[in-house]
């Protein structure tokens, strides 16, 4: 049985962080699904502007729709809810099996919306209506700006994968968010089952902390956030607010791990798949992690569901003078920042594509 395979055997769905028309077109995703146990994808606009600008694949698309639309923006979602569509329907079959808890894919919003709940709210319902298909998650970032967008978004029905979060807080502050628009459909006598993940992304930790940190500590600050993290999310699970929304036919919001290709090239390029192995969680994983997995990967011990030490070695990092709950703010701060400049060069390599096609 291959690593992939094993992994997924112990309850964690293994999602791939990319896309490309080419992977759709020539059978390389229907392959991880039917190799490498992959279960479902997430897409970002890095994603596609490598895509995009890296070939001719989407040429044809992008002069089509260039007929039709009025900006960068309108040909980006016109080339993006395409290539969705065709995963969606790749992954269905996933979804249908597992009536519903697995086998989507992620499109987002355009990051320049983070701090605006309305715009969010109206093009969170605008893509997926656009989509039409039911395992196609939304991302919304967990920012303040984004966390009441998420809980208008669950209670209009529509998926949400809400992106961009960094620490335990983050998480429960999403989970909350998303309880508030299942109980809200709940009050309404909504089908309160809607799906959500809430993604927290782990590498970028250990990434701004390497040149401060004895070597002792490198490359540890992720894993023992994300434990904290777990640990929190075990005990969210048994708690009496979403027992009772799994009683009235909710499902609770499932804890994705983000961002976990190895940045450090003297680190295993398998570190936050091994480390981050865990029932009923997403690890969604570039494609060359996933292809290092499945080569090499090694599953030892799950995470433990109360976080094993991982309050003890954020006392370490304390010491060493990171203030890890400061951190997580700036944290996602960049992110957030770091998602608009993604955004703006993909529309250039839009602008550029189309310019040069006319």
């Amino acid at each position: 049985m291959k690593p992939t395979a094993k992994l997924h055997a112990q309850g964690q769905s293994l999602w791939l962080d990319n896309i490309t028309r080419t992977m759709l077109d020539d059978g390389t995703l229907r392959g991880y699904i039917e190799e490498l146990s992959v279960t479902g994808l997430t897409s970002n606009p890095t994603i596609f502007d490598k895509a995009i600008s890296g070939g001719d694949a989407y040429d044809r698309h992008i002069a089509e729709a260039s007929e039709q639309a009025d900006d960068a923006e309108a040909i980006f979602f016109e080339l993006a809810l395409a290539d969705l569509r065709d995963a969606t329907d790749l992954f269905a079959g996933v979804h249908e099996r597992t009536a519903g808890v697995d086998g989507y894919c992620s499109l987002e919003v355009s990051p320049k919306l983070a701090d605006d709940t309305a715009a969010t709210i109206e093009q969170a319902a605008w893509l997926h209506g656009r989509a039409e298909r039911d395992n196609l998650f939304i991302k919304i970032p967990g920012t303040p700006a984004g966390l009441p967008a998420i809980e208008e978004t669950i209670f209009a029905g529509i998926p949400v994968n809400v992106t961009l979060l960094f620490s335990r807080e983050h998480h429960l502050a999403a989970a909350d968010a998303y309880m508030k628009g299942i109980e809200r459909r709940i009050e309404a006598g909504l089908d309160p089952d809607v799906a959500s993940v809430a993604s927290i992304f782990m590498s970028r930790w250990d990434v701004a902390v390497a040149d401060q940190v004895p070597d002792e500590l490198r490359n540890r600050l992720g894993l023992a956030i994300g434990f904290r993290a777990y640990a929190a999310y075990r005990e969210l699970l048994g708690s009496s607010r979403v027992q009772r929304l799994m009683n009235e036919g909710a499902r609770p919001q499932r804890l994705l791990w983000a961002s976990t290709g190895t940045k450090d090239p003297d680190a295993s390029d398998t570190l936050y798949i091994e480390g981050f192995a865990s029932p009923f969680t997403v690890n969604t994983m570039p494609e060359p992690t996933l292809h290092a997995f499945a080569d090499h990967g090694e599953l030892g011990e799950l995470v433990p569901p109360d976080g094993g030490d991982a309050e003890e070695l954020l006392a370490r990092f304390g010491e060493a003078g990171i203030d890890v709950e400061a951190l997580a703010e700036r944290l996602q701060e960049e992110g957030k920042a770091a998602f608009v400049k993604s955004w703006e060069d993909l529309m250039d390599s839009i602008e550029s594509k189309r310019g040069a096609l006319a």
